[in-house]
């Protein structure tokens, strides 16, 4: 697949070049690195953003290249999910290829691991996928930016709507279970905070931390089991997220424990369609079918769907989007240096799939919207989707500004 991306790029950069060839030959090419975890828990998530920045790209080539002239050369990368792969290959692109820009990581702790490779080497940054609200929020760099709803906006997403169904419902018991690492910590302790807040008499039971790769969940679905919570508060992804449905599916846990608010992202809701519970509660980063009447998300799924047979999935989605957001920033600076390209993108305001939004001046964060909603089938599509679909707006979910400046302080 990969060398199929690069033989996709190579022939549209030279597609531009025939037709324009004084210009586009005495162009500077774009170097542009994407790394990502093509093998271990991240795959899924990301050879599906792959294919999402891979269509971006070739729709930029097809007009020239940046600005018209500068065709994207794409130099990809495998972190394997793991910091010091991730620290080892950036620094790799960058010394031996140049690239002006990184696209990547998934695994929150990868992002945080190369945003200082970037920053002390003027080299743009751009998460897709990764979204601990550190990357932003604590040791900012002028070179980071993030077009994923981050963990403070999920997590707070989650805890209002979990709240709201406490209520509702009459839960009182409620367990966690999360994946030992950035994102999942992170967002464990923000829902804690949160829900706490919104409806102080629900009992926390239990904390439960599999290791990222974690394959056998067993003991953890036993575990959750015995201390009989209403619902559980669940954060985990990837491929640790099948194997995790899949255990809880075979112990029966969906039957008898709601989940509110689980990740269950494009991917899940069409590889693991069969096994999720219609009506169950879950959460996503950036559906397709939410915004099915914005012309850049319309036009996205034609073409996806026309390459690859299946609808985007939430990271195709980001990804694309990130890709854009360079061109889009690339533009308002008129040029393709990095330094003016930082200073053009920061309080940008950005089409994307998913509207259009702005990056905030403070952390570089995305005003991207969190996604709420609960599982049904659809005559329209062969795997199920969100009823009651609920998007919560960027600006209402983000950490306000004060907190941000006062994490800093400390």
């Amino acid at each position: 697949m990969i060398s199929r991306l690069f033989l996709a790029v190579a022939v549209v950069a030279f597609a531009g070049q025939a037709a324009a060839p004084d210009r586009a030959l005495a162009a500077e090419p774009y170097h542009l690195g994407v790394a990502l975890g093509l093998t271990g828990t991240g795959a899924p998530y990301c050879r599906q953003a792959l294919e999402g920045i891979e269509i971006a790209v070739e729709e930029i080539n097809a007009q020239g290249g940046l600005l018209g002239a500068h065709p994207i050369r794409l130099f990809i990368r495998n972190t394997k999910t793991q910091p010091e792969v991730a620290e080892r290959v950036v620094t790799e692109v960058i010394t031996n290829h140049r690239v002006r820009a990184i696209i990547g990581t998934y695994s929150s702790s990868t992002a945080l691991a190369i945003k200082p490779i970037c920053r002390a080497n003027g080299v743009l940054h751009i998460a897709t996928i990764s979204n601990s609200e550190d990357i932003t929020k604590l040791d900012p760099s002028p070179y980071t930016f993030s077009v994923v709803p981050n963990t403070y906006m999920m997590a707070k997403a989650v805890a209002l709507g979990t709240a709201d169904l406490a209520s509702k419902h009459g839960w009182k018991r409620y367990v966690t279970i999360a994946s030992d690492y950035a994102w999942g910590r992170s967002n464990q302790q923000i829902q804690i905070s949160i829900l706490a807040a919104q409806a102080p008499a629900l009992e926390l039971r239990g904390e439960y931390w599999p290791p990222l790769g974690h394959v056998g969940f067993n003991s953890f679905v036993v575990a959750v089991k015995n201390q009989k919570p209403d619902f559980v508060l669940e954060s985990i992804a990837g491929a640790d997220k099948a194997l995790w449905n899949r255990t809880a599916w075979d112990y029966r846990l969906h039957e008898t424990v709601a989940m509110p608010g689980a990740l269950i992202s494009v991917t899940e809701l069409q590889n693991e369609g069969p096994r999720i519970r219609r009506g169950a509660y879950g959460r996503a980063r950036a559906p397709f079918f939410a915004h099915l009447d914005v012309p850049m998300m319309k036009e996205f799924i034609a073409k996806y769907e026309a390459r690859y047979g299946r609808y985007p999935s939430d990271w195709a989605v980001m990804a694309y989007d990130g890709v854009h957001a360079l061109r889009q920033g690339v533009e308002n600076a008129a040029s393709v240096d990095t330094e003016a390209v930082r200073r053009a993108m920061k309080g940008l305001a950005i089409d994307t799939t998913r509207g259009r939004l702005s990056f905030r001046a403070i952390d570089n964060q995305l005003e991207a919207s969190a996604y709420l909603g609960r599982v049904t089938d659809d005559p329209r599509y062969d795997f199920p989707i969100y009823a009651d679909l609920v998007e919560m707006k960027g600006r209402d979910i983000w950490r306000p500004e004060a907190e941000i400046r006062a994490a800093r302080e400390q």
